[in-house]
């Protein structure tokens, strides 16, 4: 057998538990960047990462100015009205220049490519969520040990983002 072909990644499996725009686009371009290489890709989203496929809340994510240290803002000012609205306006200006879709429409892109999409059931439990609180496109809402079982076979790799 080819040794480089053993070590060949062959499915990413992101664990997403933050939606601040910064983690779910990061983790929404490394799930597109796999399957564009034709790597399987799923994403299980738990706790506040749930927002991020929530239908009332998927389009009113922000970006965290206090305690991001890589905002380059000390927390006193970081922490004042308007700074994460601010902070928020002026990063979705820099991805439309990157013509970077919004989060609902990149979710049709990930799904339209083969991305699974799982909810955690102890963090929808959690938030009292319903299915019907989720997008259409969640292919359903697993246990950790369900999310984990997914997880089998060689140069399969888990990212918590």
């Amino acid at each position: 057998m080819n040794n480089n072909n053993e070590a060949r990644v062959k499915k990413m499996m992101f664990i997403l538990s933050k939606a601040t725009l910064d983690n779910v686009y990061a983790a929404f371009i490394m799930a597109n960047g796999a399957r564009m290489e034709g790597i399987e890709a799923e994403i299980f989203f738990t706790f506040f990462g749930l927002e991020a496929i929530n239908k009332s809340k998927l389009e009113h994510l922000h970006i965290a100015t206090v305690g991001n240290p890589a905002m380059h803002i000390p927390t006193m000012v970081a922490g004042l009205p308007g700074m994460e609205a601010l902070a928020t306006k002026m990063m979705k200006k820099e991805m439309e220049k990157l013509d970077l879709p919004d989060v609902g429409e990149f979710l049709e892109i990930l799904t339209a490519s083969g991305v699974k999409l799982w909810a955690c059931k102890l963090a929808v439990d959690m938030f009292h969520l319903k299915k019907e609180d989720l997008i259409d496109d969640v292919d359903g809402i697993l246990t950790i040990g369900d999310f984990y079982s997914r997880a089998t076979g060689e140069g399969t790799h888990l990212l918590f983002i």
